[in-house]
């Protein structure tokens, strides 16, 4: 009967863990449930009610958890910046999305102002440039100076 209870021991997450202390990282971590201490060189049960296992137990920079080539600590870190990027590219790309569907609407009233204001110039300098153009036609006359297109076309037209 004891033989099959070690055997039950080492298959179940409980008591597995310890049996592999003073060997080696891979050995320990074969077991999902198992944190391997690089300094103490003991394989513990992982604190599943803790997300972070305290340092009483062993310093974040000898936890090994998962892998044995790096350490809890960096594991940290590295999660952190990866999901603070994809937060970040996630967030940059709804911002995109919303100015683009809110350009694409339709043009805003200081938008459909500037256009109406830069039409209304355009007239007002169309205007002007035709009653220079007459000023000047009537100076031409008036000097002799106006040029006629051509002096037969006028009998060419009738």
């Amino acid at each position: 009967m004891s033989g099959g209870t070690a055997a039950s021991e080492s298959g179940s997450g409980q008591g597995a863990c310890s049996q592999n202390t003073n060997r080696t990282c891979e050995e320990c971590l074969k077991n999902v449930s198992c944190l391997w201490c690089h300094t103490s060189k003991a394989c513990l049960d992982y604190p599943v009610s803790r997300i972070l296992p305290p340092s009483s137990l062993c310093k974040l920079s000898s936890a090994r958890w998962g892998v044995c080539w790096v350490n809890f600590e960096a594991l940290i870190i590295t999660l952190s910046v990866v999901g603070g990027a994809v937060l970040l590219a996630v967030a940059v790309c709804c911002a995109c999305c919303c100015c683009r569907r809110k350009r694409s609407r339709k043009p805003d009233k200081s938008e459909e102002r500037a256009a109406r204001e830069r039409e209304e110039r355009r007239i007002r300098q169309e205007e002007r440039r035709a009653e220079m153009k007459s000023r000047h036609d009537e100076i031409r006359k008036k000097y002799g100076l106006f040029k006629e297109e051509n002096p037969y076309a006028r009998f060419e037209n009738n």
